[in-house]
């Protein structure tokens, strides 16, 4: 929740709109109160108070596994607050799965492949808790912009109960990889990270 406050003031609360661009746990610090800071606005761009739309932007930007499709490719959507919607998603989803991105020790990773609500006493709270994160983290990983919640709808549907929650649509693509690939290369530059992001999406 903490997380979601702080980006509405960054899409709705400043004079002119924030996209941070780079929404993921490594950028997102605990006080001494536990409380969330968005931080790193070296990636963060300004638009228009009454648009939330980047109208022109070079290259992708972003951290690979929390970028936007659209980011990468204009042929989903534009780039826009939403973009921080969907890697906003992504740290929700990966706080539920409590799965970390380097095994530091491959020789346990049979181990540690499960999620961490595996290692702690699961209560009937708990487990709300984690169903109503993941149905809200994909609602915000939808692939196109504007199947995604806005900032203030998250806060509202994380203010809900679970039992409130609609269960989010289907994903699928409309074209294939091939075609993903070249629209990337031709829209932000060829890049190997590019066709990571891409094998991914298409699993």
């Amino acid at each position: 929740m903490g997380i979601a406050r702080g980006l509405e003031y960054l899409h709705r609360g400043c004079n002119r709109r924030i996209i941070h661009f780079d929404v993921k746990p490594h950028n997102i610090l605990l006080d001494e109160n536990y409380c969330p800071k968005i931080a790193d606005f070296g990636l963060a761009k300004l638009c228009n108070i009454k648009e939330s739309i980047v109208s022109s932007m070079a290259g992708a930007r972003g951290t690979i596994g929390f970028i936007a499709p659209e980011v990468f490719s204009r042929s989903f959507g534009v780039v826009s607050t939403k973009s921080d919607i969907y890697s906003f998603g992504m740290v929700l989803l990966e706080m539920v799965g409590g799965r970390q991105n380097v095994q530091k020790n491959p020789e346990n990773s049979s181990q540690t492949n499960g999620g961490t609500l595996e290692i702690f006493e699961v209560t009937s709270t708990t487990e709300e808790i984690a169903t109503k994160m993941a149905l809200i983290g994909l609602w915000c990983i939808q692939m196109t912009p504007e199947a995604r919640p806005s900032i203030t709808k998250v806060i509202d549907m994380l203010e809900r109960s679970v039992t409130e929650l609609e269960i989010p649509p289907m994903q699928f693509l409309s074209c294939t990889p091939e075609q993903l690939i070249h629209s990337v290369n031709t829209t932000s530059g060829e890049d190997t990270q590019n066709l990571s992001f891409l094998s991914h999406v298409n699993k």
